[in-house]
């Protein structure tokens, strides 16, 4: 690999996997992290696999950016201390004098202080680090991954999340607007919130899948109480639930609820609609 790389941690996520696809598609070379050598397999042809950690020794990261000038870094969802296992990798690509690192944010993090994204926006600002920063909204993907069992199973989408609206994105769009950030100049510094260009309650959203499914799909409307009750009777961690329990007070907040256009300003393309991604993720549900 003659021209340097793009490393990409969270390689084999739904996120991550998406950075790897579009950043290949525009024939940029990406090393992919992989937590073992059996993750290999689930990267497309062209990704160089490189094994690695957030919990590794500091001579351990630097030698896994090597051959390495940018770097897609994200946060797995178990760390809540990026101090401890995210800044060190920032130092590291700071004296491999990395020439961009894209964080992946979180929507509205800039007056959510309590976030590990706030903490890792506001140490790459101190560090001086050339990043760009994308804060997406909810993920259409929640609805195939994490909430799928019960769609398919029970027909029922059970979020606290009330009469709110939601600018939904799809993560694949995130990594069509990556692979852009890094091929294209004038992204340096910058923050770009990530929405989608419809506003839609759960209610749309059912009827939508309803439409694409064939079969009656319903959002029951849960209150707070009643979602967090399940979440702890199904053995989930209190971090999890307090985690989920702020997600959904800032839904109904409606803090989400607003559509941009910045994923077809970045790309030129517009966001994908709820519809065509229910279609593309239908046999999830079935």
């Amino acid at each position: 690999m003659s021209e340097p790389a793009v490393f990409v941690t969270g390689a084999t996520g739904i996120v991550g996997g998406a950075v790897v696809r579009h950043l290949l598609n525009r024939d940029v070379p990406v090393i992919a992290a992989v937590r073992s050598v059996t993750d290999t397999a689930m990267l497309p042809a062209g990704a160089v696999a490189r094994q690695f950690d957030f919990d590794s020794t500091p001579a351990e990261l630097t030698q896994a950016l090597v051959g390495v000038d940018r770097l897609f870094l994200m946060r797995p969802p178990p760390i809540e201390n990026v101090a401890c296992y995210l800044f060190p990798l920032i130092d590291a690509a700071q004296k491999a004098q990395i020439r961009q690192i894209v964080f992946l944010s979180l929507q509205g993090v800039q007056s959510n202080r309590k976030t590990p994204h706030h903490a890792g926006e506001k140490y790459l600002r101190q560090q001086n680090v050339p990043y760009t920063f994308l804060r997406p909204n909810f993920f259409m993907q929640n609805l195939s991954t994490t909430y799928a069992q019960r769609i398919r199973d029970q027909s029922e989408i059970f979020v606290p999340a009330g009469r709110s609206r939601t600018a939904f994105v799809d993560a694949r769009d995130i990594g069509r607007v990556a692979a852009r950030v890094f091929t294209e100049p004038g992204h340096l510094r910058k923050a770009y919130t990530l929405s989608g260009e419809q506003s839609l309650s759960y209610s749309n959203i059912a009827d939508i899948m309803t439409d694409v499914l064939a079969r009656p799909i319903r959002y029951s409307r849960p209150t707070e109480a009643e979602y967090l009750a399940q979440l702890a009777a199904e053995g989930h961690p209190t971090a999890y639930i307090d985690v989920q329990k702020m997600i959904y007070r800032v839904v109904r907040w409606n803090i989400s609820a607003f559509p941009n256009r910045t994923i077809r300003k970045l790309t030129g393309m517009p966001a994908t609609t709820f519809r065509e991604f229910a279609h593309d993720s239908r046999t999830t549900w079935q």
